[in-house]
């Protein structure tokens, strides 16, 4: 796979990182927070952020 594929996945996963921190920002608002699904949500960031590294130390740039 090429360096641009791998630009690409890291921009994608920084996109859906941005969504999920959004995802909690509002559920956070709420007057009753659902732990639960924000949970869930971090739990996401934390592999998305793990495919970031993946990416980047294929990328030469660990």
């Amino acid at each position: 796979m090429g360096k641009s594929h791998f630009k690409k996945a890291i921009s994608s996963l920084e996109a859906r990182i941005a969504e999920h921190q959004e995802k909690i920002r509002l559920e956070l608002n709420k007057e009753f927070p659902d732990q639960g699904l924000i949970n869930h949500w971090q739990k996401e960031i934390k592999a998305f952020e793990k495919g970031i590294q993946q990416a980047l130390k294929r990328l030469g740039k660990n």
